[in-house]
């Protein structure tokens, strides 16, 4: 019997997958999109950096928050960025 319960068992606990989904339903209600097109978003922030700098793909954190920008513009999306460098890329021209 253990087999079987091992087997179906995952190895993320219910908490952590309720956790994630979590997080991708506030992220994509922030930023007014889909989870689809902030992660098309995500890959092409990381596509761009990833041409000038070696980046650590493993620590980035890409998220959308709101933020106020002065007392006329009120409160707007942003997209706040933190994406570990680990050395610049040779280029010729």
């Amino acid at each position: 019997m253990g087999f079987i319960s091992n087997f179906f068992r995952s190895s993320e606990s219910s908490k952590d997958i309720a956790k994630n989904r979590l997080k991708v339903a506030i992220t994509s209600d922030r930023a007014v999109c889909s989870p689809e097109l902030m992660e098309q978003m995500k890959n092409d922030i990381i596509d761009v950096i990833s041409k000038y700098v070696d980046i650590d793909r493993e620590g980035l954190d890409i998220k959308v928050t709101k933020t106020e920008l002065d007392d006329e513009s009120g409160v707007v999306n942003a997209v706040l960025a933190n994406i570990p460098i680990k050395g610049t890329r040779n280029f010729r021209k």
